[in-house]
């Protein structure tokens, strides 16, 4: 079972739901969620796979869209990719250090991508919205 069903499953079991607070797991996937989600704050998905192309990452990028073995992203790729400020953002938000943020991004955000490209395809007009994507995941 990979991260992103373990997170999952603690939800459905009872633990802590998105948006508890303290940058645990389910903080961080909303946080995954919301990087896929078409929400109007970015560009979703494609967006992202995008931004990972450009940053000269398009084979790690592209093996998480296709429907072979995902390969690994390195915390130090990731924070190439979002840049300093983002990341300084996003950890700051989640009550995390940024070389901490950037490890557990490195391990859930390839699965997550993975996992919403079924048959290794982008979904035509975006994934929804963080609420669409947490149901989707709640149903599996």
């Amino acid at each position: 079972m990979g991260v992103l069903q373990d997170i999952v499953g603690g939800m459905l079991n009872g633990q802590a739901g998105p948006g508890s607070g303290g940058g645990g797991p389910p903080d961080l996937l909303q946080l995954v969620l919301g990087m896929l989600a078409n929400n109007g704050q970015g560009s979703g998905l494609a967006g992202l796979v995008e931004q990972f192309r450009s940053a000269g990452m398009s084979e790690q990028v592209n093996s998480w869209v296709g429907s072979g073995r995902n390969l690994p992203v390195s915390p130090e790729q990731l924070q190439g990719a979002f840049g300093v400020d983002q990341m300084s953002q996003m950890a700051e938000r989640m009550g995390l250090s940024t070389g901490d943020l950037s490890a557990q991004l490195s391990q859930m955000l390839p699965e997550a991508v993975d996992h919403f490209t079924p048959g290794g395809r982008m979904p035509e007009g975006g994934l929804g919205s963080l609420a669409d994507l947490l149901g989707q995941l709640m149903r599996r």
